[in-house]
């Protein structure tokens, strides 16, 4: 997990950053980015992929990279602007974003296949980098744990979609309920499964004088 950060050790990079995203496949909530810099002199066991871990791991892990690490930061994109510019860009804007508040400026970065020419730093693209590199690893788990989070808060203020269970993805519980409670306003409109409800909501408000942006949830919070 630490060849590719030990390459560029011997290269003469110093602080190598690792950064990674979650979230490009919900129905609802941001797209969230992590960046690490792990201290080489410190190595932290256990770090892979944040699919691979359980949630408990994930959280404990977390607490070690923040505690260890040279740097770390988080950063989320909304839903609203996923559905302007794309999930692709915002993964990237996210990404970016997390590199800029880095307490400490890296000079190398390691991203989970996201090309990113735009930073001004040098980087490698891996694929599967989440499974190769400790920096992109560690990133990977903050950015999970700090999504995870946000749904589960998401999951008190819209009950009955089973967020804090399937985090915004698109389990049978989630499409049950979407039919039947139509979307919120963390739903992604231009994903699929959102965009069939939301067109069908939108012609039956229009048709009663409603608004056409207005959730029988969104309705609910205003009064």
């Amino acid at each position: 997990m630490y060849e590719y950060e030990l390459a560029l050790m011997l290269r003469g990079c110093k602080a190598i950053a690792g950064v990674d995203e979650v979230g490009r496949g919900p129905l609802a909530g941001p797209v969230v980015a992590g960046a690490v810099i792990l201290n080489p002199a410190d190595e932290i066991a256990g770090i892979d992929d944040s699919k691979r871990l359980t949630a408990k791991r994930r959280e404990i892990l977390a607490i070690e990279i923040k505690k260890r690490a040279i740097a770390w930061s988080t950063t989320a994109v909304s839903e609203t602007e996923i559905d302007a510019i794309n999930i692709y860009q915002a993964s990237r804007k996210a990404m970016m974003q997390a590199i800029a508040k880095l307490s400490v400026a890296p000079d190398h970065i390691l991203s989970d296949a996201m090309p990113l020419p735009d930073a001004g730093i040098p980087y490698t693209a891996i694929i599967h980098g989440d499974r190769l590199s400790a920096s992109i690893g560690a990133a990977s788990i903050i950015a999970k744990v700090e999504r995870d989070a946000l749904m589960d808060a998401m999951a008190i203020r819209f009950p009955g979609y089973g967020f804090r269970r399937n985090k915004g993805y698109p389990t049978p519980e989630h499409l049950d309920a979407l039919t039947r409670l139509g979307i919120t306003p963390i739903h992604r409109k231009t994903y699929h499964p959102v965009r069939v409800v939301y067109e069908r909501q939108t012609s039956l408000d229009l048709g009663n004088g409603g608004h056409p942006d207005e959730t029988d949830q969104s309705r609910h919070l205003r009064s």
